[in-house]
């Protein structure tokens, strides 16, 4: 293993813990907006957006990395996003919340992500392939080209990034200053700092910024790995199931993304036994079923919009890619969709 393709593995150690303190799940902040109008995830998923942004934009001006936006590909991003978003809300848990519940014991998670990775390999390389050729056939411009907001107001990424993010932030604070219920609230702020970390769970602000600040990190390790991009999911699960299909070198799974993935399940698994809360859980035999099914949604969309939540989201966005915040969007309109029919409606009927 050399040392570009080890730093995958760090990362994901760090990256799982993370996730794990801080139960970072999209689905839930997605989904926890339309059932309980609780919005606390979802501003952990936008400071973590807000901190990825800023670190990108400086490793960008002062030359560490080289954004790679993904590009607008209609069909993709919008129908595979939406399809994911669906999923997840199914499988109980985004891309990186099934990942880490797997290192936690959840039996749900990993037919989820048992789904998600057959699903996306058959999606890249199998029978379903001409369907996501076909929904990645239009793209803009015609060529595929990235555009991203800098490159549509003709400035360079670094001021916009930086810039946005520093504006973005400032209108964050102000409102927060006059709503008291963006307060902070720490239930354990007078245990010990091994205690907050290792013990109790994270509060949003240190989730986010945790998160963010793995994702900085990520970028410039992965590119030199030969990856130029961020933290990703649904691309390791694909290679960790290629490794036992014989038609594909075991050599070309063994790349930093795969050993993003498990680092980050072997980090959450850590997290979990410190604080006493690993426990192998099973859940009824139809829930299985429709993780399974909501993984392989899951899967089916992540490859044809070219990114998971993570890959678009929280890699795609700080990137200012159009691309992927088209899909971050159908993405949320998906689980919010899905939350719909399966919690909103049914309550209502009651």
């Amino acid at each position: 293993m050399t040392g570009p393709i080890l730093t995958g593995l760090l990362v994901g150690l760090a990256f799982g813990f993370a996730l794990q303190r801080g139960r970072f799940c999209m689905n839930s902040a997605f989904r926890d907006i339309v059932t309980m109008k609780d919005y606390t995830l979802l501003k952990t998923v936008g400071l973590a957006l807000l901190v990825s942004m800023l670190g990108f934009g400086i490793m960008a001006m002062t030359n560490i990395i080289t954004p790679n936006p993904k590009p607008i590909l209609w069909g993709g991003n919008i129908i595979g996003s939406f399809i994911f978003g669906i999923g997840m809300v199914l499988a109980g848990g985004c891309a990186s919340g099934i990942t880490y519940r797997v290192g936690e014991g959840m039996v749900g998670a990993m037919t989820a992500v048992l789904g998600l990775t057959l699903t996306a390999i058959v999606t890249a390389m199998g029978f379903l392939k001409p369907v996501k050729t076909a929904l990645q056939a239009v793209k803009v411009p015609a060529e595929g080209a990235s555009i991203t907001v800098a490159s549509i107001l003709n400035l360079p990424y670094a001021t916009v990034a930086i810039g946005g993010a520093i504006i973005l932030g400032l209108i964050w604070w102000f409102f927060a200053r006059k709503n008291k219920g963006g307060e902070v609230f720490d239930a354990h702020k007078d245990a010990s700092l091994k205690d907050k970390i290792f013990k109790y769970g994270w509060p949003w602000v240190a989730t986010g910024v945790a998160i963010g600040l793995i994702s900085i990190v990520a970028f410039p390790l992965s590119a030199a790995a030969g990856r130029n991009y961020p933290l990703g999911i649904t691309s390791g699960w694909i290679k960790i199931g290629q490794m036992v299909m014989p038609s594909v070198p075991f050599a070309d799974s063994l790349k930093w993304d795969m050993w993003l993935i498990v680092g980050t399940v072997v980090g959450a698994a850590i997290a979990a036994l410190i604080a006493k809360e690993f426990k192998l859980r099973v859940p009824p035999g139809r829930m299985l079923v429709q993780t399974f099914i909501g993984g392989s949604l899951m899967g089916f969309g992540a490859v044809c919009s070219t990114g998971c939540n993570i890959g678009h989201i929280l890699s795609g966005v700080p990137q200012l890619s159009i691309g992927s915040m088209i899909a971050g969007i159908s993405i949320v309109l998906g689980s919010w969709l899905a939350a719909w029919f399966m919690f909103v409606r049914p309550m209502a009927k009651e």
